[in-house]
């Protein structure tokens, strides 16, 4: 069994886009109850069925396999949840370890958050200087909570 270990962050600036390349991704979830997720993701050519178990504070089981593109384009249109999720990730290696910063698009759009996949819930990081709050543990930022509660419905936004 995989497990994913994760600290997550708002970004407060965009000097993280001097850092890397970003990449557009559409990703649908055919489950998203927080104790099981199931989700659909094409990155570029590549095309990924993730499945989620439920979080232990920072970690949480999960598999990840690939699947046909094709079969990926009909999932994300015929049976994920509506509407998609669509970003684009920055991938900036710092050290050892990979920031993801995901840059959300539609009903999403302004919300900029980066993530860290750790080894331990207590492995020390380096912290860009565009990290905002830590959210980890705010389970609004969840992807799979966006798709319900999208970011434009937040009060502090309008």
């Amino acid at each position: 069994m995989g497990v994913e270990i994760e600290r997550k962050f708002l970004v407060i600036n965009e000097d993280f886009r001097q850092q890397g390349q970003g990449t557009f991704l559409r990703q649908g979830y055919i489950c998203s109850e927080p104790s099981r997720i199931v989700r659909v993701r094409i990155e570029a050519e590549r095309a990924m069925l993730t499945i989620k178990g439920l979080s232990e504070g920072i970690s949480r089981g999960e598999w990840e396999y690939p699947i046909p593109l094709a079969d990926a384009q009909v999932l994300l249109d015929t049976v994920c949840q509506q509407p998609l999720i669509e970003k684009t990730r920055y991938r900036i290696p710092m050290g050892d370890l990979v920031w993801e910063v995901d840059e959300f698009f539609g009903d999403n759009q302004g919300l900029i958050v980066a993530e860290v996949e750790l080894e331990s819930e207590d492995q020390p990081y380096d912290r860009p200087d565009w990290l905002g709050a830590e959210v980890s543990h705010d389970r609004r930022y969840a992807n799979a909570n966006l798709l319900k509660h999208p970011y434009k419905d937040w009060a502090e936004h309008g």
